[in-house]
């Protein structure tokens, strides 16, 4: 008999975000500020796949015992941030001995509503990473994220005033930037690790369309190449602009134009035989990539190197 597939559990608001941590109600419908220390572990196996409709930026430190999110597990070390967005599936175990020390912001969609962070946090692409892309913070940086943190749960437990608000998303919005700053430092100082990736990546995609994967599955994805890699999309686009200028999609682009012009130059192929060689389903679209990215058609390509 197949086993049913666990369906996570929505938690749709703050308050009900509290209960089921069992900690005091929030100060604010929309935002919170929770001690992670003040909540006691319990199992509940409903709660083992949970799915937030609100954004959480967490920082941990002194975290014991081990939780897993998907199938990896993860160890959380002195100053790890993670970040999660609405809608994102949370699956963990956590182990009897568990105990983890820090903050967790919870921000509500309808809190930024009416501000210009409403739109731009789509841009903190790190909002979509996996948990093990975490941000990792030196002493310094710690400290800076923690003066943050701490002003806004100042914020957070004063009296409601005209300017609340105001004042709490400013803050939010700092943080953020601090954060887009830390990763994009993550980025280099990882820079060995990271240029392993980047091999792979040129390997994954040379193999890809050496083979007849091509024709099997068409043109390689962005999510094909970030699985294949172990990583998530926006970190792997994200990490490859920090050391090439250049999205996932432009390094696909660019296999596929380097590939094309050994065709075009060492083969009598027609311009329609080689774009579905390359896995494109309309002749159209590979004549107007390549013109894109040469300011030429094949065929001028063609000729000009003849």
């Amino acid at each position: 008999m197949k086993k049913e597939a666990h369906i996570p559990y929505l938690i749709r608001s703050i308050s009900e975000m509290h209960s089921l941590l069992r900690i005091p109600k929030p100060q604010h419908p929309l935002v919170s500020f929770v001690d992670l220390s003040k909540i006691t572990c319990h199992f509940d196996d409903n709660l083992k796949s949970v799915v937030y409709d609100f954004y959480t930026v967490c920082i941990k430190k002194g975290f014991t015992g081990k939780m897993k999110y998907g199938q990896n597990y993860y160890d959380f070390d002195e100053g790890v941030m993670t970040f999660m967005s609405p809608g994102q599936v949370i699956s963990t175990e956590v182990s009897v001995d568990s105990a983890v020390y820090g903050a967790m912001l919870v921000i509500h969609p309808d809190f930024i509503q009416n501000y210009a962070l409403a739109k731009n946090i789509k841009d903190y692409g790190y909002f979509s990473y996996a948990v093990s892309e975490a941000l990792h913070l030196s002493e310094k940086e710690q400290e800076m994220i923690t003066g943050i943190m701490k002003n806004i749960e100042q914020e957070y437990c004063s009296s409601i005033d005209a300017f609340s608000q105001d004042v709490m998303v400013s803050h939010i919005e700092l943080l953020l930037n601090y954060c887009n700053r830390f990763y994009n430092r993550q980025f280099l100082t990882r820079k060995s690790a990271n240029n392993t990736i980047l091999t792979q990546l040129e390997n994954l995609l040379s193999d890809y369309f050496e083979s007849d994967k091509v024709q099997q599955f068409g043109l390689p994805t962005v999510a094909y190449i970030s699985d294949e890699l172990n990583v998530s999309p926006n970190y792997l686009s994200d990490l490859l602009r920090s050391l090439t200028g250049q999205s996932t999609q432009h390094h696909i682009h660019n296999k596929i134009i380097e590939k094309a012009k050994e065709l075009l130059t060492t083969t009598s192929l027609s311009v329609s035989e080689m774009a579905y060689q390359l896995g494109f389903e309309y002749p159209q679209s590979f004549n107007k990539l390549f013109k894109s990215k040469t300011n030429v058609s094949p065929l001028e390509f063609r000729s000009s190197f003849n």
